[in-house]
């Protein structure tokens, strides 16, 4: 197998842990509806599917419209650096593969996702960020892997979808890539087949040395 070059990374649970930031926003939310707050572990379940998705889950059916989501991204944009930390061992692995193709596929919004990177300090590494307005489709549809592949110039053989979460490994798969799935994020494998296992962050320059040495 030819040594890997190109590493697509998802965002929530995978390079960041925003679980308490997204639950300030959904609980001040819930707060002006009237609800009752919901414990972070709820929340962290109901993340990996985009905004949309997490509000659908987070408020009772017969109350959500499109202007909650709104105002959840507001509130959200406001507290989302708050808390929010990269996972340790990832900066490490970012610095060792800085001249390699690296990326970023979320389903978070594009313009909340680049503040997030800027204020993690991390953007620098990134030649491409996907959000979930970037492509006509989101993952697990693996569109905007493909077109990530596209854009970046990357052979597909020495690629790798890296995500916590099932969508990252369906849209990895999908695309005839490798995946990777990361066990110390908020999501599941949900039975989608994986090439690599990373249980913890440092995992990942195991599996994934770099091919210069890490100054």
């Amino acid at each position: 197998m030819a040594a890997f070059d190109t590493f697509l990374f998802d965002l929530d649970g995978t390079l960041a842990d925003t679980v308490d930031d997204l639950a300030t926003a959904v609980n001040l939310l819930r707060g002006e509806l009237g609800l009752e707050p919901m414990t972070v572990a709820e929340i962290k379940e109901r993340v990996g599917d985009g905004a949309r998705l997490l509000m659908k889950r987070s408020l009772p059916q017969e109350l959500f419209r499109e202007q909650l989501l709104e105002r959840f991204l507001i509130l959200y944009r406001d507290y989302q650096c708050e808390k929010t930390r990269l996972f340790p061992g990832l900066g490490a692995f970012l610095e060792g593969h800085r001249r390699d193709k690296l990326a970023v596929i979320t389903n978070k919004p594009l313009h909340l996702s680049r503040l997030l990177l800027e204020d993690l300090g991390i953007i620098h590494y990134f030649s491409l960020l996907f959000g979930a307005e970037s492509c006509p489709t989101r993952k697990p549809d693996p569109g905007p892997i493909l077109e990530a592949l596209r854009q970046l110039g990357s052979d597909p053989e020495r690629a790798v979808m890296i995500g916590d979460h099932h969508t990252d490994l369906k849209a990895g798969n999908g695309a005839g890539i490798k995946t990777c799935f990361c066990a110390w994020g908020f999501g599941h494998d949900g039975g989608e087949r994986y090439d690599f296992l990373a249980r913890t962050p440092a995992d990942l320059l195991r599996l994934f040395p770099p091919t210069q040495p890490i100054r």
